[in-house]
């Protein structure tokens, strides 16, 4: 195949979607690692003096070009894929693995490096490249450069395993969620729906070739009915094949993930870690499991009384609700099923506050959201983004938008693709495509925002509850830390930080959401144009804290799941793993789950690749901490101020990993992070403290 016929060696900035076929992935894969290997050859055997240009220089550009064709194939393959590019992916991601971990194990690179760290140039090296240098060393370390030749072997064929089967259970969880279905012909069953929901399935069921209403497992289906369905045995048919996915074959992840803890534990004790959190966690802000686990007991420990104390207020609710006797105790487990909770909770919600997310859906329309969330970020870090039609996406219903600076000069650009599809997965990310260096290949940034937000229905344009506002404004979030990249060096560029640091700009993008100023920029009625009224506005605002004991519990919940699996659990000792996850899941849930409850064969985040968030799904409320701390900055300013959003470009966003992140925060704050913003703003202090 000539290069030319190839559209995945072309590596132009805009990616060539509409020419990119199945066939082209091995071939393309194959020359690149070939291109990738004779550069780390030259790395290897140069004997002139060791320079930064030789060394580190080579090794931080000899991965690009593989690293952007894998990364759009993958991204492929979670958004549209097909049986052909699937069994593409599958044949390449072993070799690519392979390859990767092979780096690290190479004794003469790590030499080299060595070698080039003693030179009068690497101690005069500015700080960002010393930085670079500093981490290269220890990554190499960390993954095994000092092992002998046996261990190394060991590590590098766990490595190709851990990345196969990580694919066959993102896929399996793909592919058990597309299986289930649930078509109703009885319209009285769907009392208590929205009438967005039910039109929604309505057009799902005549899309499928069926007649009456047709549920699935994708988010805005299976939240709709878990959330507003009056009918329990509903509620309860979802909520339990949602909670067993990829537990029957074909799709049974259970045994994959008994195998993927076993081998990274197995990587963690060659590579002389204790556990794999802690090999996981060492660059990372943490640093070690059991401080991650610190973290998540002390934040447990200052909210359990509320989560107790909400609990209580539900079952009483509930109790109420049934005619029962008003302040009878009843114990939470038996007086409710977990296929309740969101359903009552919603009630409440309703009930105390007179409010109803629906209410706000036709304020919410995405391109006013989009449009909005473009306004703020030029408000705040001056830059514009504009849609082009004139570039090839993989879907029609996939944008394409350009960012520029205050002096309209191009700096990136990104796709964002926004709705569910049966060939794309569930849940939102980010990902990057080109990270643009000063002199580089490309000096522009491109990524990609991806969602499953509610799509247009009934002829109106897509209209999103406040919760798929937040999400979109969080992966936004994660795009301006790409493209306001200024970092000298690829690797430590844009969303190369701490894991536990890289959730603080998506994160502190949600605030805006909460905020008059803000939503007036896009909260437009899609039919007459007005803006939110107060009073409603007033009553979103005021739910900000309802329930917030049990959204954080559920948060720390998943987190002491993961660290638990990663640094405790052991299958001679503890037995099955599902049942073992669910025990702890127990314990940060308000109501008894079934015995078949199996969340960890669909928890994507910990399996779905090598790493991913395992041992660091803590991170979320980590950085959590970090963001709402520092949006007081900005509430302290007037929140859309210009000199508080430089100064966070200027600190965080622009400057990825070239400086350590605590360092990076203090710059921006003049302080460490303190919890207490955190807690204050989801109402986890007593009246007193409150006050303080």
């Amino acid at each position: 195949m000539r290069y030319a016929e190839n559209p995945l060696l072309s590596y132009t900035f805009e990616v060539p979607f509409d020419a990119i076929r199945a066939e082209h992935v091995e071939p393309a894969v194959d020359t690149l690692l070939a291109r990738a290997r004779a550069r780390l050859r030259e790395l290897r055997e140069s004997t002139g003096p060791r320079t930064y240009a030789n060394t580190l220089g080579v090794l931080d550009a000899a991965t690009e070009e593989l690293e952007h064709a894998m990364a759009v194939v993958g991204h492929l393959e979670a958004a549209s894929t097909t049986p052909a590019l699937r069994e593409a992916y599958n044949a390449v991601q072993p070799k690519v693995s392979e390859f990767y971990a092979g780096i690290s194990l190479d004794g003469e690179l790590y030499r080299a490096l060595k070698e080039f760290s003693q030179t009068g140039e690497a101690k005069a090296l500015d700080p960002a490249r010393a930085r670079f240098l500093k981490q290269t060393l220890e990554d190499f370390r960390r993954n095994g450069a000092e092992l002998d030749a046996e261990q190394k072997a060991r590590v590098e064929k766990i490595s190709v395993e851990l990345s196969r089967l990580t694919t066959q259970y993102s896929q399996n969880l793909l592919d058990a969620t597309n299986a289930f279905e649930v078509v109703i012909d009885d319209e009285s069953r769907l009392a208590g729906l929205p009438p967005s929901a039910i039109e929604s399935a309505r057009e799902n069921a005549a899309a499928h070739g069926v007649t009456g209403f047709r549920f699935t497992l994708q988010q805005p289906s299976y939240v709709a009915v878990l959330t507003y369905a009056d009918d329990s045995a509903l509620r309860e048919q979802l909520y339990r094949a949602f909670n067993t996915r990829a537990t029957v074959a074909p799709y049974d992840n259970r045994p994959l993930i008994a195998d993927i803890l076993r081998l990274r534990r197995e990587k963690s004790e060659i590579l002389g870690f204790a556990n794999f959190a802690d090999l996981n966690l060492e660059d990372r802000m943490a640093k070690t499991g059991a401080r991650a686990q610190q973290f998540v007991s002390q934040l447990r420990e200052s909210t359990r009384s509320f989560f107790e104390q909400e609990n209580a207020q539900l079952t009483e609710f509930k109790a109420e609700l049934e005619g029962n006797e008003p302040g009878r105790v009843v114990a939470t487990d038996q007086a409710l099923s977990p296929w309740d909770v969101s359903y009552y909770a919603e009630k409440l919600r309703k009930a105390r506050y007179d409010f109803d997310e629906e209410a706000l859906r036709p304020y919410f329309s995405v391109d006013g959201v989009l449009e909005g969330m473009f306004t703020l970020v030029s408000r705040i870090y001056g830059v514009r983004t504009e849609r082009r039609t004139n570039v090839p996406t993989y879907h029609p219903d996939v944008r394409y938008y350009s960012v520029l600076d205050e002096s309209g000069q191009e700096i990136g650009a990104f796709y964002a693709d926004l709705y569910p599809r049966e060939d794309k997965r569930g849940g939102a990310w980010m990902g990057d495509f080109i990270t643009g260096l000063p002199g580089g290949h490309h000096h522009k940034h491109l990524g990609v925002m991806c969602a499953n937000a509610s799509p247009p229905i009934g002829g109106k344009p897509a209209l999103l509850t406040h919760q798929d506002v937040e999400t979109l404004f969080h992966e936004f979030g994660h795009l301006l830390h790409h493209l306001l990249g200024r970092a000298q060096v690829r690797s430590l560029a844009g969303t190369r930080v701490a894991w536990d640091f890289v959730e603080l700009p998506s994160m502190i993008m949600e605030n805006f959401c909460w905020e008059r100023s803000v939503l007036d920029f896009f909260a437009r009625h899609y039919e007459t144009h007005l803006p939110i009224p107060d009073a409603l506005l007033e009553k979103l605002q005021r739910t900000r804290t309802f329930r917030a004991a049990n959204m954080q519990m559920r948060q720390l919940g998943l987190a002491s799941v993961d660290l638990s699996l990663h640094i405790d659990y052991d299958p001679q000792r503890d037995g099955d793993v599902i049942a073992y996850a669910r025990a702890i899941a127990q314990q940060h849930t308000p109501a008894g789950l079934p015995a078949d409850f199996a969340m960890i064969a669909g928890f994507g985040h910990l399996f779905s690749s090598p790493v991913g968030y395992a041992a660091g799904y803590y991170s979320y409320k980590w950085a959590e901490v970090l963001e709402a701390d520092a949006f007081s900055r900005f509430v302290d300013a007037g929140v859309l101020s210009r000199e508080v959003g430089a100064a966070f470009q200027a600190s965080v966003l622009s400057r990825g990993n070239e400086e350590d992140p605590m360092e990076l925060y203090k710059n921006f704050m003049g302080r460490e992070p303190s919890p207490a913003a955190l807690l204050r703003r989801a109402g986890l202090v007593e009246p007193a403290a409150a006050q303080s």
